[in-house]
C-alpha cells in the first residue's frame, strides 16, 4: 500500500474572474496583477511542503499558478510539471467568455438551477466527474509505477502538524486546476468515494466554491489488486477545503 497526500489549488485570479466571465476551456487568458499576488502568497504558504509530482491543467492561468507556486518552494522550485488536459476547467460551450449571469438566466429559462445546468455545447457535471475520475486512474497508477512502496518509510518524510495532512504521508502532489472542476472533484471524492472528513466540517464549508488559490487537501492510500494488479483506492481523508488564509495579507495591503 501507498500512502500520499494531495493538494489541490485553483489557479489564481484572471481579468476574466475579476469581471465575473466565464472562461471555461475556450478562453484561456493569463493571471490579473491581483492573481500574481495571490500565486505568490500561496507559494509562500506551501514553500516548506516536499512535493515529488505536480499535475497542472494545460490552460494558461493554471501553468503560471503553478509555476509560481514552484519558484516559491524550497524543496522542488526546478521540478517539472506534467500538463494534464483531464485538469481542464468544465467547458461551459456558448456560454464562455459571458457574464455570469447570462448562465443564470439560461439556467433560469431552462427551468434548472445553475450548477446543474448544461449551456449548448457545454460539459454536464457527469462528464466532468468522468475525466476527473481519469485523471485518478492515471494517478494512482503512476504513484504505483513511481515508488516501492515496501521501501517507504512513512516516518522518514513527515512533515508539517498531524492535522495539515502531511505527516505520516511519504509522498507530497501538487494539482492545479480551476474552481469548477475542483467543486466536482471534491463531492466525488467525498459523496462516491466515501472520504473520511474532519471533525465538525459543515457541508456549506466543504462544497462551497473555491476562491482564487484556494486549497484543499486529501490522504489517499492506493494499492495493487486483482490478476492485472490495477491500482486501487482503499482509504480516503478529506483533511481541508478551500482555505484562503494565504490571502489576509493582500486584503491587508488593500486597505
Amino acid at each position: 500500500m501507498l500512502t500520499f497526500s494531495v493538494t489541490l489549488v485553483r489557479h489564481g485570479e484572471t481579468q476574466y474572474n475579476r469581471d465575473k466571465l466565464l472562461q471555461g476551456q475556450g478562453v484561456d487568458t493569463l493571471l490579473s496583477p491581483t492573481g500574481v499576488d495571490q500565486c505568490e502568497a500561496v507559494g509562500r504558504r506551501l514553500s516548506d511542503v516536499p512535493f515529488s509530482h505536480v499535475f497542472v491543467s494545460n490552460l494558461q492561468r493554471a501553468v503560471q499558478t503553478a509555476e509560481i507556486i514552484l519558484r516559491n518552494n524550497a524543496h522542488c522550485s526546478h521540478m517539472d510539471m506534467a500538463l494534464e488536459p483531464l485538469l481542464r476547467e468544465r467547458g461551459f460551450g456558448v456560454a464562455e467568455g459571458r457574464p455570469k449571469e447570462d448562465l443564470k438566466n439560461m439556467a433560469n429559462a431552462a427551468g434548472q438551477a445553475c450548477r446543474d445546468y448544461t449551456p449548448p455545447g457545454g460539459e454536464t457535471l457527469d462528464q466532468v466527474r468522468l475525466r476527473f475520475k481519469q485523471f485518478l486512474r492515471v494517478l494512482f497508477q503512476q504513484m504505483l509505477d513511481s515508488h516501492d512502496a515496501s521501501k517507504l518509510d512513512d516516518s522518514s518524510s513527515a512533515t508539517g502538524s498531524p492535522d495539515d495532512g502531511l505527516h505520516g504521508a511519504s509522498i507530497h502532489v501538487l494539482v492545479v486546476s480551476h474552481g469548477a472542476y475542483i467543486r466536482v472533484a471534491v463531492r466525488h471524492l467525498v459523496e462516491d468515494l466515501k472520504c473520511t472528513l474532519p471533525a465538525g466540517l459543515k457541508p456549506s464549508q466543504l462544497f462551497s466554491p473555491c476562491p482564487n488559490t484556494g486549497i484543499s487537501r486529501f490522504v489517499l492510500t492506493v494499492s495493487r489488486s486483482g490478476p492485472e494488479s490495477r491500482a486501487t483506492l482503499t482509504a480516503a481523508r478529506c483533511v481541508f477545503t478551500n482555505r484562503k488564509e494565504h490571502l489576509e495579507e493582500l486584503a491587508e495591503k488593500e486597505v
